[in-house]
């Protein structure tokens, strides 16, 4: 009877995995919140224990070799089926667990949640707000949203549901409606965790002006804007609510086909593509979809 093949760490399995969905050791440790060194260390220790090359490195990042791409999609099935075991053994049947950033959390999420736990009272909802990527069987989470450009999952759907469409709010009466980026540049510009003025005012030519307050979450920059502070430039999913009271006006909107406008960019449904639903995740999901569309 041949004698068993020595499996390699889970740790260094894991991060072969998130560093293969990403090709690039810095925002694989962003997801296992470790340090990108250790990250590193860990893939060429697993290359030195299988004795094969699973990436060859580049100035830009990391391309998966030839064995490391077989291997890579092999691996994601197998943490898929452990993730899927753990899932099933720790998920009560009654809970249902929401991912969503802190922003959408605060922003849109909170002040139509009533309405869904009052047409569901059987559940019992738990929401998880971080901008992390969801670890679905770690933390027991059934659902995630997400906003940015479409995540790479593996193994789950993965829906747009809602666009960017990314709008300039200031309070009102405070600045007349500006007809381009330019009229924005002598005013205060209040500014997220995403960079989102600097990346416009950097695509147009043009210096970001010395005068920007920084946030490192959207709902904090909304509120800055709100408070007279200056213009924040926000998903307008996240400002709706705002907007309608006459709390927020929109100043400017960045032209449909700039690069955050586009269609790879938006809010994003992620839930797994196999394993047990719980109970009220058809529900959840579906509310999702019709409240953000609306």
């Amino acid at each position: 009877m041949p004698l068993p093949i020595p499996l390699p760490r889970l740790s260094a399995l894991q991060a072969f995995d998130a560093a293969a969905r990403h090709e690039n050791f810095r925002k694989a440790a962003e997801d296992l919140n470790v340090t990108q060194g250790a990250v590193a260390q860990q893939v060429r220790q697993l290359e030195a224990a299988l004795g094969v090359a699973l990436f060859t490195r580049h100035a830009r990042g990391l391309r998966l070799t030839e064995p490391g791409a077989l291997y890579a999609a092999r691996l994601r099935e197998a943490l898929g089926m452990i993730e899927e075991a753990t899932a099933r053994i720790t998920a009560g049947p009654d809970q249902l667990t929401l991912s969503v950033p802190p922003s959408f959390a605060s922003k849109w999420l909170m002040p139509r949640l009533p309405a869904f736990l009052e047409a569901n009272p059987e559940l019992r909802l738990q929401t998880l707000a971080t901008e992390q990527r969801a670890e679905f069987a770690r933390d027991g989470v059934h659902v995630a949203v997400r906003q940015g450009r479409r995540p790479e999952a593996p193994g789950f759907v993965v829906e747009r549901i809602a666009p960017l469409d990314l709008v300039a709010v200031a309070a009102p009466g405070r600045l007349p409606p500006a007809r381009g980026l330019a009229d924005l540049a002598g005013v205060p510009l209040i500014q997220d965790g995403h960079a989102l003025w600097e990346s416009y005012f950097a695509a147009a030519g043009m210096a970001l002006p010395a005068r920007v307050l920084r946030f490192n979450q959207t709902a904090l920059a909304v509120d800055a804007a709100g408070a007279g502070q200056g213009v924040a430039l926000a998903p307008r999913l996240l400002v709706r609510d705002a907007l309608a009271q006459g709390a927020l006006v929109q100043v400017w909107a960045p032209p449909a086909g700039e690069p955050a406008q586009a269609e790879a960019e938006g809010f994003f449904l992620i839930h797994p593509e196999r394993g047990r639903a719980p109970e009220g995740r058809a529900a959840l999901i579906g509310w999702l979809k019709r409240e953000m569309a609306g």
